[in-house]
């Protein structure tokens, strides 16, 4: 039986952990630190890891809003959308995910555009 990606990535400790990263990596780049300005860091990490957790074939331990009532009112733009996709990727590269588990988030991330950005 194949792993789900949640397992492929470490389960809930390794999805952790890559959330982490993937948090103080937005809060380190210029293109969208200006959004995490006024966050609770530790309830954004919880809240990514939870996500990802739930979205990758965990237990749906997710208790946040969807990805259109989330982002509501934030005119999110091309550029920080790929920033934030770069920032998943570094996050990925920093705990040693292979290739195919990275692809497999970026579908995922991606397939999201349209509820996160505003079109």
């Amino acid at each position: 039986m194949t792993q789900s990606l949640y397992e492929r990535l470490g389960g809930t400790e390794g999805i952790t952990a890559i959330a982490d990263t993937l948090v103080e990596n937005h809060l380190a780049n210029p293109v969208v630190s200006a959004r995490y300005a006024q966050s609770d860091k530790v309830a954004v990490k919880n809240g990514a890891a939870t996500f990802f957790i739930a979205g990758t074939g965990g237990p749906n331990v997710y208790k946040g809003k969807d990805m259109i009532a989330t982002h509501k009112g934030m005119n999110i733009s091309g550029d920080e959308f790929m920033a934030v996709l770069d920032d998943a990727m570094e996050a990925l590269d920093a705990h040693n995910v292979g290739q195919t588990e990275k692809d497999e988030v970026l579908c995922i991330l991606y397939s999201m555009r349209k509820e996160i950005m505003k079109l």
